[in-house]
């Protein structure tokens, strides 16, 4: 059981410092294509954006896993606190990379912009699915990996210093009031987890 959990340790810290830097500037290729007239339509823009983003998403679950383990949580509060704030990183994680897949078949099966609409139209009309893959579920993952790195720059732990925490939030912020802002938010959030590609100190608890 420990050989097993320490090998799954070494995998994670072998691909933290690529998928650091890898899910970020995926998601700002994304951004960026999004700004290239016609991208929005289907067509090759389309696919090749939603790819990188899918890909971005990915990568982000050695960034989640490594992060929850630079908490090392002692208590039952603790566990519970960080183990919610995982749990829903992961359930948001996973809506927002159903809503990019949706969004690519919709790009490869429709002919143009008027059909694409009309299958989006179907496909969100389904109950829950609005909700789930478009509104409320994405969301949790901004929730759940905000609350990840502030119990890693607060307290105790120290594991992050304070400004990862409001990288991100200003960055998850900026994409709402506008989604051209993708590529300053991925510099935000490239700068935010940076510090996890360096190694791991001993962990100290952060949720106790």
């Amino acid at each position: 059981m420990n050989a097993t959990s320490d090998a799954r340790t070494t995998r994670i810290a072998r691909l933290t410092p690529y998928a650091v830097v890898g899910a970020p500037a995926l998601m700002a290729l994304y951004g960026g294509i999004r700004l290239v007239p016609g991208s929005r339509a289907p067509g090759p823009g389309w696919t090749a954006g939603h790819a990188a983003m899918f890909a971005g998403l990915l990568l982000f679950v050695p960034v989640l896993l490594a992060l929850y383990r630079r908490l090392a949580p002692r208590g039952t509060a603790g566990r519970v606190g960080a183990g919610a704030a995982l749990g829903a990183a992961f359930a948001g994680l996973l809506c927002s990379l159903a809503q990019i897949g949706v969004d690519l078949v919709v790009g490869l099966v429709a002919a143009d912009k008027a059909e694409q609409s009309r299958l989006f139209d179907r496909v969100q009309g389904v109950p829950g699915v609005l909700p789930a893959v478009y509104q409320v579920g994405p969301l949790l993952f901004y929730v759940g990996l905000l609350a990840l790195l502030t119990a890693a720059a607060a307290g105790r732990s120290r594991a992050l210093p304070w400004w990862s925490p409001a990288l991100v939030l200003l960055g998850t912020l900026a994409t709402g009031v506008d989604l051209a802002l993708i590529p300053l938010a991925a510099a935000c959030y490239l700068l935010a987890l940076a510090p996890l590609a360096r190694p791991a100190a001993a962990p100290r608890a952060a949720l106790a």
